[in-house]
């Protein structure tokens, strides 16, 4: 068996290894290693945004970073890269792209001011805004040698959440709020962390952050669905009734169409919520598997993240899964509906064809025995005339002496004519018939 060509076998040149790798071999390693942890040393203050990066967004957003790495002369990201790394002196910026939105991560040590750098003064004031601003969290992380309410206290005592993680060897604190720069604030204090741990803490946390105000945007989709849903409800109880109530065609069809635009606008409804729902129920497992990985561990006298993001998040998802749950029942229900509704009209429609067809048999047993009639008085008619015709000859050919008896020469006449007419009339009708199954066999 001959093998097959590159082109079909999805093979590439030869690699490193001597043999023909795969096209996708390399995109498959490198995936493994997409996105890595930063090494981060404490003390370390973390400013990141993301920004809603639809259209040409992702363009822009690339672009900004193409023209700060050309700025500081270093090199910028390739073009199918979806995430880079570049450092500028003490600080460090980790960009990402993803399906819906870009995040710009800027590390540095901490500044000796509270205020956090301007984002032009970041970009050296040559920043494009890709699209909307979804998350702006500063992040601080400091030495364990404090206590801890002391670190605290600029953040409200009564949303504030706080955890042990990685066995006690760091403790996360936020309180999910803006601040008065617009933006909410993590503090992670080092307790002994290793130093392979401090760079995958901090970018869980960044994570948390990003990923649970992403999950939440698919709860005003679901509140604007609801009352929606509940109307369609109504409508499909009352159309339901009336499938049982009305036997008439007419009001069946009128019934059938309007189950079909309210099945057409549900459609385009979920149609048109698919997505953020699919995209809300990433998200929030990401946050689950963020909270999983830093392993948090209740510090007494305070509410654990995992408690307070479950308690405020879990009944927006709650609501999110009921009302897709909602719509595809209700989508369910409105087809099954609308397919009982199309058979009672087709039920119907048989009904009103068989008795059409029996009428119209009746009418052609009637037509044949008017023409049967017909044909009847047809013979006695065409057969009276040519007697007659008979009876004026032998009388003619009396007058002239022949001596025949023209009556006798009627009365004879009359048997062979009248045969001979309906001999004829039968044969007629029986071309005729011929000629109509030739015409229905013939292809056409």
């Amino acid at each position: 068996m001959q093998d097959k060509p590159p082109s079909e076998d999805k093979t590439s040149a030869v690699g490193r290894t001597g043999f023909r790798e795969h096209e996708l071999r390399e995109l498959s390693l490198g995936e493994i290693h997409a996105r890595p942890f930063q090494s981060v040393q404490t003390p370390r203050r973390v400013v990141h945004y993301a920004f809603t990066t639809d259209g040409d967004g992702s363009r822009i957003a690339r672009d900004n970073l193409e023209r700060l790495c050309r700025n500081a002369g270093v090199a910028p990201p390739k073009s199918e890269d979806s995430h880079h790394i570049v450092s500028f002196g003490e600080a460090r910026l980790r960009w990402e792209t993803h399906s819906e939105f870009t995040t710009y991560t800027w590390d540095f040590d901490p500044p000796e001011s509270e205020a956090t750098p301007s984002f032009d003064a970041l970009f050296g004031g040559h920043f494009e805004q890709p699209g909307p601003l979804i998350v702006a969290t500063r992040l601080d992380l400091v030495g364990g040698d404090r206590d801890i309410g002391e670190l605290l206290g600029g953040l409200d005592p009564g949303t504030t959440a706080v955890s042990a993680m990685r066995d006690g060897r760091a403790i996360g604190a936020t309180d999910f709020q803006e601040n008065a720069d617009g933006m909410t604030r993590i503090l992670v204090v080092d307790r002994g962390l290793y130093s392979h741990e401090v760079g995958p803490v901090v970018i869980r946390l960044i994570e948390l952050e990003t990923y649970r105000t992403m999950a939440l945007f698919g709860l005003p989709e679901a509140r604007r669905l609801q009352p929606m849903i509940a109307r369609v409800e109504v409508a499909l109880q009352d159309a339901t009734t009336k499938i049982g109530l009305s036997p008439d065609l007419a009001e069946n069809r009128a019934l059938l169409e309007s189950l079909t635009k309210l099945a057409g606008d549900l459609e385009a409804s979920v149609a048109k919520s698919a997505f953020r729902f699919a995209a809300t129920r990433a998200y929030n497992d990401i946050v689950q598997n963020r909270m999983g990985a830093i392993r948090e561990t209740a510090l007494e006298g305070y509410t654990r993240w995992s408690s307070f993001l479950q308690r405020r998040m879990g009944p927006a998802m709650r609501t999110c899964w009921g009302v897709e749950t909602r719509l595809r029942e209700v989508s369910d229900r409105l087809a099954r509906a609308a397919n009982l509704l199309r058979t009672r009209i087709e039920v119907d429609l048989e009904q009103q064809n068989r008795e059409l067809l029996a009428s119209m048999n009746s009418r052609a047993r009637l037509q044949l025995r008017l023409q049967q009639w017909v044909e009847g008085l047809s013979v006695a008619a065409v057969s009276y005339y040519i007697v007659s015709l008979v009876y004026y000859l032998a009388n003619g050919v009396d007058s002239l002496g022949s001596g025949l008896n023209p009556a006798g020469i009627t009365a004879l006449a009359i048997p062979p004519v009248v045969l001979g007419i309906w001999f004829f009339v039968r044969s007629v009708r029986a071309r005729g018939h011929a000629d109509e199954a030739a015409e229905d066999q013939s292809p056409s």
